[in-house]
């Protein structure tokens, strides 16, 4: 599907899949593919503590949230780059507070929250061939949704095809604990901003065109995100 001037290479109905299955296909990573400022003028301790400021921050941020439906597990955070841990920036915008901007070169999702400011989480994106740009909307929000891969997915990969008529929720699910389906013109555009459970693959090209936060991200920026919320897709 052409989007905005993108184009996306097969991504169907939940189907933003990572390529590469090997023989871990029928686990959720199989079929998703998908640095803080130096300080050295302040000397070593002071870079030793700052480091460790981010990291006991991050483990607060990133850790588990067993009173989900289903438990999610603490982060493996030394899997994730600090520079894609979640924080609040700087970031100049003519978007409405709540609109929410992709910038798949930098592998950067933004909540623009006004005044000069967005809150700022790594994701991965689409990986090339299956990049996409413009404007969506949030037409639906889904908690530990059914995942139903496409045809042209099952065509790929025919693994796939037991899930045909849908992959109950879980922590094994592609779409994880949260997802924000975007539509365009009333149409699901079948691209989603999904939950991942895969600290690896935060940084990276390697789905079928969704954008894949981690899974405590994703509950966040879900809980600010009404349906309707405008979604802009920044060229890659």
């Amino acid at each position: 599907m052409i989007m905005g001037g993108g184009k996306a290479g097969g991504g169907g109905m939940d189907g933003c899949a990572r390529p590469g299955d090997r023989a871990r296909l029928l686990h959720r990573r199989s079929f998703l593919a998908g640095a803080s400022a130096g300080l050295g003028a302040l000397g070593l301790g002071g870079c030793a503590t700052s480091d460790g400021l981010i990291l006991a921050e991050a483990r607060r941020t990133y850790g588990p949230m067993p009173d989900e439906k289903f438990a999610i597990p603490a982060v493996d955070i030394s899997k994730v780059d600090p520079k894609f841990y979640r924080r609040t920036v700087r970031y100049e915008s003519k978007e409405a507070p709540g609109t929410i901007v992709v910038d798949p070169s930098n592998f950067y999702v933004y909540r623009i929250e006004g005044e000069g400011s967005a809150t700022r989480y790594g994701a991965n994106v689409g990986r090339d061939g299956f990049l996409w740009s413009g404007d969506a909307y949030v037409g639906r929000k889904s908690e530990w949704a059914t995942w139903t891969p496409p045809k042209e997915m099952i065509r790929r990969q025919p693994e796939a095809a037991k899930y045909a008529r849908g992959m109950p929720g879980g922590l094994d699910n592609p779409l994880g604990a949260r997802t924000l389906h975007l539509y365009q013109n009333g149409a699901y555009t079948l691209y989603t901003i999904y939950a991942s459970s895969d600290p690896e693959t935060i940084g990276t090209g390697i789905t079928s065109g969704c954008v894949g936060l981690l899974s405590q991200d994703m509950i966040h920026l879900y809980a600010q995100t009404p349906v309707k919320t405008k979604v802009v897709v920044l060229p890659a």
